[in-house]
């Protein structure tokens, strides 16, 4: 069985840590170089402990990356920062992912909008694929620049994709409120991140400017061939980590609830991480997993549908998706690695 190479640019941060942990166990995978350039020459298991004895691997610049081959190049970088090295990397043969928002976008100028700086590398536009495996599989199996979804746009977009496709919304009818656990704002502690203001507190972020709000719209948009505004507001969650996305819409013509599940069973059929629930999933139902559960109900008395969506936002999210491109990319099969059940409790 042939083993692909594989380097990790980013190893620091919560995403690194959890490619890691996909990538130690598939078994078509080898990990040849994991990058910090603030930890370059300690371990890897040095800074997330978990590795002890499993991943003892020294970390290295990323520069030794342009010298070496490999199959597949994560970016588990920054915003603003991953353009950079998929500017440089552009010429390699190795197909590269990059887990930040650069290339999630229609394009630079639209980035420039929403990420207040302009793109480095705007080509990078016309090659990159939206790696939203449920929606665009063939496409991702043929990229070679593959932009890995943020985690709310991936659990909003699962949530709302078949009643876009299907063409039965109301166009600027959508409301999104999500709930999101705190290693979502990534590893570096804030004011905003500190135990004492997220202890025993719930708070509302972003309201009505936040970038993951163009990511849904754009793609829900293209879906369904018109142009939706959405309303999108995240929350902060006091817990490590997961997100609860419960959505609302308003259909072109009233269904049953019997219509509504065929709608979404049509959609997902075949699709193995995406699990239509007959009750309400919470974060600790997917908690460790590749699974995005999905209760899509149609309330009588307001005549609108209420969607409630539910993924691990450092996997579903950010890390397993990734593999889940990577299978893809490398036309492996696709569910490979990727099987963990979910934690609970």
């Amino acid at each position: 069985m042939k083993k692909y190479k594989i380097a990790i640019v980013g190893a620091s941060g919560f995403t690194g840590s959890e490619l890691a942990r996909l990538l130690a166990r598939h078994p078509q995978v080898e990990i040849t170089a994991i990058t910090s350039e603030t930890h370059t020459g300690k371990l890897f298991s040095d800074l997330h402990p978990q590795f002890f004895g499993i991943l003892d691997m020294s970390l290295v610049s990323a520069e030794s990356v342009s010298n070496s081959e490999v199959d597949i190049i994560f970016l588990a970088l920054p915003h603003k920062i991953s353009m950079e090295y998929a500017a440089k990397w552009k010429n390699l043969s190795a197909k590269i992912i990059d887990l930040s928002g650069d290339f999630r976008l229609s394009s630079p100028e639209v980035y420039k909008d929403w990420y207040l700086k302009e793109h480095t590398f705007p080509e990078g536009f016309k090659n990159a694929v939206y790696g939203l495996p449920e929606l665009f599989a063939d496409r991702i199996a043929k990229a070679s620049l593959v932009a890995n979804p943020g985690c709310y746009p991936t659990a909003s977009i699962l949530a709302l994709a078949p009643l876009f496709a299907e063409g039965v919304v109301e166009s600027d009818s959508v409301i999104i409120d999500a709930k999101s656990g705190l290693t979502g704002a990534g590893i570096k502690a804030s004011e905003a991140t500190h135990f004492s203001n997220v202890n025993e507190n719930f708070k509302a972020y972003g309201i009505g400017v936040h970038r993951h709000t163009i990511e849904i719209e754009e793609q829900l948009s293209a879906l369904g061939h018109f142009n939706s505004t959405i309303q999108f507001t995240p929350h902060l969650l006091p817990v490590d980590r997961g997100i609860l996305v419960t959505a609302y819409a308003t259909l072109k013509n009233p269904v049953k609830q019997n219509q509504l599940d065929e709608i979404y069973q049509k959609f997902y059929r075949g699709k193995t991480f995406v699990r239509l629930r007959n009750s309400p999933p919470g974060i600790k139902d997917v908690r460790g997993s590749h699974y995005c559960d999905i209760f899509p109900t149609w309330d009588e008395r307001t005549q609108r549908v209420i969607i409630i969506s539910a993924i691990d936002n450092l996997l579903k999210g950010a890390a397993s998706q990734a593999v889940h491109n990577m299978n893809l990319m490398l036309g492996m099969e696709e569910s490979i690695g990727l099987n963990q059940i979910p934690l609970r409790p």
